[in-house]
């Protein structure tokens, strides 16, 4: 039995660890406190490849994206980044799903972000806190949240149905099916990028004095 599948088992992982990627440093979700590098590239690559599939499609865009910090389960390497690192990364068969919500509902998810214990990766919003840790500002694509206005944030189908507390997706006003997998949406996005530069960043931050 093994001498019949050695020959699939030789293809699949020459399928899953040939390069798509290069990483010229670990890139972990231990570094920051508000914000990591591993956190932001996750947000950052979901809203990019959310926002590919709507171009294609003739939809809306998404304005911001929203990861939990548990659904990473491991750092990226330094060298070469394969499909392998995205299943190492990202081993659940979340979906990725574009949800349009109130601006009341985005501040109920920033008032959940200033709160929670580990840094949940955003991108396409910039959170900033006092000194004391009350909210000083936050901003979507530099603007201020507008209560009625309708945002569309790239997420995974799992917080959507409440996952790690997020109870704010309850307040949607509508969602759009990707038809990715996360992972797959990392994959493609490694693709696209031969060298993979993410760091800590002014998305979420905590200023020093009131």
């Amino acid at each position: 039995m093994d001498t019949f599948i050695q020959p699939y088992r030789s293809r699949l992982n020459e399928v899953l660890d040939a390069p798509l990627s290069y990483a010229p440093r670990s890139i972990t979700k231990t570094e920051g406190k508000w914000n990591t590098p591993l956190g932001n590239l996750m947000a950052d690559l979901m809203l990019d490849r959310a926002n590919a599939v709507a171009l294609k499609r003739g939809e809306q865009k998404a304005d911001l994206a929203l990861l939990n910090f548990g659904g990473m389960r491991a750092s990226i390497s330094k060298g070469p980044v394969s499909e392998r690192t995205a299943y190492e990364v990202m081993p659940f068969e979340n979906g990725l799903v574009v949800v349009g919500m109130p601006g009341r509902a985005i501040k109920k998810m920033v008032g959940f972000l200033t709160t929670a214990s580990r840094p949940h990766p955003v991108s396409g919003i910039e959170i900033i806190l006092r000194a004391d840790g009350s909210l000083k500002s936050a901003r979507i694509q530099g603007q201020p949240i507008d209560d009625k206005h309708i945002y569309y944030i790239a997420t995974s189908d799992y917080l959507m149905g409440g996952g790690d507390r997020m109870d704010f997706f309850s307040d949607r006003v509508s969602i759009s099916d990707t038809g990715y997998k996360i992972r797959n949406a990392m994959v493609d996005y490694f693709k696209t990028i031969d060298t993979l530069h993410a760091e800590t960043d002014n998305r979420f931050i905590q200023l020093d004095s009131l």
